[in-house]
């Protein structure tokens, strides 16, 4: 008697599982294309054919409808017995209005640098080097720089993670007694607009480039310009002084340790007696669970150059820089608060 390749008590082949991460790139494609042409949006008031959203979208109907239809089968729409397409909790989630809004994410994952920088993984690999220096010859923030299509795209993506951990550090991490603080490299400001907003006691400093900077002044922070200043310059020599708070979302885990030393060390010599250090990243834990942080680490290797780090790492890194680690304080959003003090 033959008997059956697989039972219910048994893992599927290994084969399976590798094809099913390999196709994953193929979802992610797919995905950010349809995010891309804003079918979500076109979508908010009712179901529609991929004729009538081809009309809208300036896109050929048949293609269209194939990729609505792959991005149905994984949740993102839904096809009906009349071939229309509704929004799904999945797909919702890529409307330009939605709360969170992904859809800058989704549409930054398409582009050419970011989808050529992981093409370079190798390369990063084998020699440590980010990618965009060997693809075209500078950096990830001097290409954002003189790309200014492609640093809307980025900025859009990263508030839009912001409208999700925000509100979490905000829930996670008690602001009583801090009056003043300074949002190091903040973007446009959600962040800090979400702390004042659920802080009225507190003041805020927004502490970014000039190119970034102009995008904050109608931003989030709006509502809250009586409570708020906007400040540019080089966070690797010097912050603004006198803040009982310096708080980077995402921002350490950019740098190698050396440029990070700097700017921590800038925060440490601006910092308010008592004052504190807040550094909001992944913390990679031991063990061989799944961990997007892990896989967030081989981004910062690609472009930035720089890492996700453990606790003994930021540590390290902390006390290099005349801080000490107190706590670490998860959040609900899958970051933590790192906190160090004076």
């Amino acid at each position: 008697m033959t008997q059956n390749p697989t039972t219910p008590n048994q893992d599927p082949p290994a084969h399976s599982g590798i094809l099913q991460i390999v196709n994953g790139a193929y979802v992610a494609g797919a995905v950010s294309c349809l995010a891309q042409l804003g079918i979500p949006d076109l979508l908010e008031n009712g179901a529609k054919s991929a004729e009538e959203l081809a009309a809208q979208t300036g896109a050929q109907p048949d293609a269209l409808y194939r990729l609505m239809r792959a991005t149905a089968c994984v949740g993102v729409l839904a096809e009906g017995s009349d071939k229309k397409f509704s929004q799904t909790p999945m797909s919702a989630v890529l409307r330009t209005n939605a709360h969170p809004s992904l859809r800058g994410l989704a549409i930054m994952t398409g582009r050419e640098w970011h989808e050529r920088g992981w093409s370079r993984l190798e390369y990063c690999v084998r020699t440590g080097k980010q990618a965009l220096d060997e693809i075209y010859g500078m950096t990830i923030f001097e290409y954002l720089k003189h790309n200014p299509e492609e640093s809307r795209i980025f900025d859009n993506a990263m508030t839009g993670l912001s409208s999700i951990d925000g509100p979490a550090v905000a829930d996670a991490y008690n602001f009583a007694g801090v009056q003043n603080i300074v949002d190091v490299a903040g973007g446009h400001g959600l962040l800090l607009a979400t702390l004042l907003g659920r802080n009225p006691h507190l003041k805020g400093t927004l502490y970014e480039v000039p190119h970034v900077l102009e995008g904050a002044k109608t931003g989030a922070l709006k509502p809250y310009m009586d409570r708020c200043t906007l400040a540019s310059g080089d966070m690797f020599s010097s912050v603004p002084a006198g803040a009982d708070a310096y708080i980077m979302k995402h921002i350490i885990h950019d740098w190698p340790d050396d440029a990070c030393v700097k700017i921590l060390k800038a925060c440490r010599q601006g910092v308010n007696p008592g004052g504190k250090l807040l550094v909001v990243d992944c913390v990679i834990q031991p063990g061989n669970n799944f961990s997007p942080g892990k896989f967030l680490d081989l981004q910062m290797l690609i472009f930035p150059s720089g890492r996700e780090r453990t606790e003994p790492e930021f540590r390290k890194l902390l006390e290099a820089s005349g801080w000490k680690l107190s706590r670490i304080i998860p959040t609900a959003a899958g970051d933590s608060i790192v906190e160090g003090v004076a």
